[in-house]
């Protein structure tokens, strides 16, 4: 409960700056500045954890909207984009003694991915790699999950973007998990296409009720961010990535 009031009090803070300020220690949040591009450039981003002694899992956590994390230091400190985002807001509930949570740009950069979760091994070997993707990210995941399939264990689509209506992972090889609210009422992304994408091709599929909607229904504060039930959202998606 103290990492959730943690991240809570940090979104408020974002929902009149746009910014978090961080600071950069030895658990938490961290920014990591050691994985690099094919021609050098680096490649940060922001690695969550929760004192793992030997993680098994990592998740890759990408933001909707503009996409953008954007971490960078200033006096000492580090602030990044994004945080009012449900995905990235609820990092520290995804981190825990199995679990590395990173926080990066959405992008269908493969080597960009690629170089990101290489980096994360070298700290941690053997992490199983779950991206996940939250509404218009969800077309990067989407995309990502044919192209890196049998390459990452797997994907994980929340308040997916219609176009999940069409989306067939059923002879792929990685898992595949959909994430909706029943009362995500965000027009470009219909709870209808998720129980569509489920009922057509039995893609694993979480239904979530409950928390509270505030302000635009298509912003992270709204139900479909999953607003007052981020703990429960995120430890359904655990529980599925540890089934594996």
């Amino acid at each position: 409960m103290k990492s959730f009031l943690s991240v809570a009090v940090t979104a408020v803070f974002l929902a009149f700056t746009g910014h978090s300020a961080i600071a950069d220690d030895n658990s938490g949040d961290q920014m990591i500045e050691t994985a690099h591009n094919k021609n050098g450039d680096v490649i940060p981003y922001i690695l969550t954890i929760s004192n793992p002694a030997s993680p098994r899992y990592l998740v890759i956590l990408m933001p909707g909207g503009s996409g953008h994390v954007n971490p960078e230091r200033k006096d000492g400190k580090v602030s990044f984009r994004s945080t009012d985002n449900f995905l990235i807001r609820s990092r520290g509930l995804f981190a825990d003694a199995e679990t590395v949570a990173i926080s990066t740009d959405a992008t269908d950069d493969v080597d960009r991915i690629l170089a990101i979760i290489d980096d994360a091994l070298q700290r941690y070997p053997n992490m199983k790699t779950y991206i996940i993707g939250t509404s218009r990210s969800t077309n990067v995941t989407m995309k990502l999950a044919e192209i890196l399939d049998g390459k990452v264990a797997g994907f994980i689509h929340t308040s997916s973007m219609s176009g999940i209506a069409g989306f067939d992972p059923s002879k792929l090889r990685s898992r595949n998990l959909i994430v909706h609210h029943r009362n995500d009422y965000c027009t470009v992304t219909p709870y209808s296409s998720a129980v569509y994408s489920h009922d057509r091709y039995g893609t694993d599929f979480i239904s979530m009720e409950g928390g509270s909607s505030v302000g635009n229904i298509c912003h992270g504060r709204a139900y479909h961010g999953y607003n007052g039930i981020e703990e429960e959202t995120v430890d359904k998606i655990k529980a599925w990535i540890k089934r594996d």
